[in-house]
């Protein structure tokens, strides 16, 4: 019986870890699109809020293969709770540019666009500030049902936070 639950709950571990490389690639995916398909141009905040998923994601992969090459339970485990990790950190990220948006606390001082040179389409610099003005982190660029993508950022890692704690401290 104990070696039939230790079986089960190695592949609920498994498709934890897989389920997180998932939707943390396609919660940075979406972010990605929103910036090359919809052209909007992320502010420093953004960019800063990609990483914890940037990391993640391949993590998750890693652990997915250790569960499944079955490595010893703490090893998955503990790529599941740095997966948590950094959801909460990304968490953080969230409320935080969140509430730079709504003029709760005040933003950092080295909020402009991260992104690189810009492309004046062969006229001066002067004629194209116009069309590429860097965007500030405390104007939330798109909401939606009233959250701004931080907002929504902050709401995705609490929950792949929550599945990854919860993954990593199932018992065996």
């Amino acid at each position: 019986m104990t070696a039939t639950m230790n079986a089960d709950t190695g592949r609920q571990r498994t498709r934890a870890a897989l389920f997180l490389a998932v939707a943390m690639a396609a919660t940075v995916g979406s972010a990605l699109a929103f910036q090359y398909i919809g052209g909007y141009i992320p502010c420093h905040l953004c960019l800063e809020q990609r990483t914890p998923y940037y990391i993640g994601a391949p993590l998750m992969v890693v652990a997915v293969v250790a569960s499944m090459l079955r490595a010893p339970a703490w090893v998955t485990r503990g790529l599941l709770a740095i997966g948590g990790l950094l959801m909460l950190y990304g968490l953080y990220l969230g409320v935080y540019h969140s509430g730079v948006e709504w003029a709760w606390w005040p933003g950092p001082a080295d909020c402009t666009a991260g992104v690189g040179p810009v492309d004046t389409g062969g006229k001066g610099v002067l004629d194209a500030l116009d069309k590429f003005v860097p965007p500030s982190c405390d104007k939330a660029a798109l909401r939606i049902l009233g959250l701004s993508l931080a907002g929504w950022n902050a709401i995705a890692s609490f929950i792949l936070a929550v599945v990854a704690f919860r993954s990593a401290l199932s018992r065996d």
